[in-house]
């Protein structure tokens, strides 16, 4: 009798693990495939990373840069439109003068009137003029990087 139940129990072991081998094979290849798609979305978000900071070099590096004096000639310079722009964008004089490229005292003084923007400056002040809130801030974000 032992050598019965000896073999009725490997038998039921048997099958047993034939059934678990058939139900658990699905999910062992669902998981597989789950791990192949995790790497590679990995790869794709590191080729996006590398290229959004190859574009925000080139932003910076654009921003960097000063526009050229011709784009001030003919335009005329107002104190009060410096600070009602400055108002409207929300910005401190020390970030708007970063948008500028000048200091906040220097921003503070053209505000007061005490004195006025050369021709390079004049040309900042015009390329900022255009800029609304959102891009101000955008902007901003890109220099303190």
């Amino acid at each position: 009798m032992p050598n019965l139940a000896t073999a009725l129990r490997e038998e039921i072991r048997r099958l047993a693990r034939k059934e678990l081998r058939e139900q658990v094979g699905a999910t062992v290849k669902a998981a597989a495939q789950h791990r192949r798609d995790l790497a590679e979305l990995k790869r794709q978000v590191r080729r996006l990373e590398r290229s959004v900071a190859f574009l925000e070099r080139q932003e910076r590096r654009r921003l960097g840069q000063k526009p050229p004096a011709e784009t001030a000639e003919g335009v005329r310079f107002s104190a009060k439109g410096v600070r009602a722009h400055r108002q409207r964008l929300g910005l401190s004089a020390k970030n708007y003068g970063r948008l500028v490229g000048v200091s906040g005292l220097t921003v503070y003084h053209w505000e007061a009137g005490r004195s006025r923007p050369r021709a390079q400056q004049l040309a900042a002040l015009v390329a900022v003029r255009g800029l609304g809130k959102r891009e101000a801030m955008k902007r901003l974000a890109l220099l303190d990087r």
